[in-house]
């Protein structure tokens, strides 16, 4: 993967971090970066959806796999790269009788966020998050717009009309909401792969990224199913003030075309695009066509700020 050539060839290093909500409710965080992590092209913080934690995400290495891991890659360019484990999720606090649903998602980006200016200087984050992490994110700059200079959305979903993913998860509605967590295991982050288009993803990825998720968790919190199932929208794109990127896999079934369109054009800041990712399901990271995801987003964090808009 040489589309864009890396900029460091500093020794890429991985810290832990962990910050606390409300007192004692506490957080784990993973950052990555080579050479000085205050002297970068932009702070990145990655947030992950409902059935894995972030490291699995966001920093797999898979062996023969080149720049498996998002975080070395965007780490080599020049960035410093955060991850944060949702409450409920990886080594986050997991103590708290509650279903960790979208809007304490984005209080966990926030006090990530929080933290990271504390430790490395107050600049607006470049924000990406996947599926509800999208969700999670996008609540977060409608909320502290101040703190994010670019966002980037993907396998987003607005209102939920036209999605089959949705439709089908609907059905387990009550049994979701009958308890604060659901149970997963290899065989159900393999199913993510197959529900909308198999064959985007090589199975030795899918194995590696299946052991790495439920190395973490056994269950997973089921707020954001239950959001995603009965209260959407949960986000109001007039209010999302920041220069957004919608990232949308041409199979992806979590929203439909027609709903990502009418949340882009409702969208303020003339700063905005809209990128279909050929060959693309759900899990944009983990598949095939991996490399073109990275340069879509690595082009919009990277691209600069306009001096007229009129």
């Amino acid at each position: 993967m040489n589309d864009v050539t890396a900029i460091s060839s500093g020794q890429i290093k991985g810290e832990e971090h962990w910050t606390a909500k409300e007192g004692s409710v506490k957080l784990f965080m993973f950052e990555k970066y080579a050479g000085d992590p205050k002297d970068t092209a932009g702070t990145i913080l990655f947030v992950h959806g409902s059935s894995m934690a972030s490291q699995p995400t966001f920093d797999l290495h898979v062996k023969g796999r080149p720049d498996s891991s998002v975080m070395d890659w965007f780490a080599r360019r020049g960035f410093d790269c955060w991850c944060v484990d949702m409450e409920g999720y990886g080594r986050s606090d997991k103590s708290r009788d509650n279903n960790a649903p979208i809007a304490q998602g984005a209080d966990d980006c926030h006090a990530a966020a929080t933290y990271i200016w504390k430790l490395r200087g107050r600049r607006p984050l470049l924000v990406y998050g996947i599926s509800s992490g999208a969700l999670r994110a996008a609540m977060f700059a409608q909320r502290h717009p101040e703190m994010v200079g670019r966002l980037a959305l993907d396998a987003m979903v607005w209102t939920g009309e036209g999605s089959p993913t949705l439709a089908e998860r609907k059905k387990k509605l009550s049994e979701f909401k009958a308890r604060n967590r659901r149970p997963i295991d290899k065989a159900f982050i393999h199913s993510i792969f197959d529900r909308d288009h198999p064959g985007t993803a090589d199975e030795n990825v899918i194995d590696a990224f299946a052991d790495a998720v439920t190395a973490l968790d056994d269950s997973v919190p089921t707020g954001t199913y239950v959001d995603m199932c009965s209260k959407l929208p949960v986000v109001e794109p007039e209010k999302i003030t920041v220069p957004t990127l919608i990232m949308r896999g041409q199979w992806d079934g979590i929203a439909s075309f027609a709903d990502l369109v009418a949340f882009f054009t409702r969208l303020p800041n003339p700063d905005k695009h809209f990128a279909v990712m050929p060959g693309i399901s759900h899990a944009s990271f983990q598949q095939k066509n991996y490399a073109l995801v990275y340069h879509i987003l690595w082009s919009f964090f990277t691209q600069p700020a306009p001096i007229y808009t009129g």
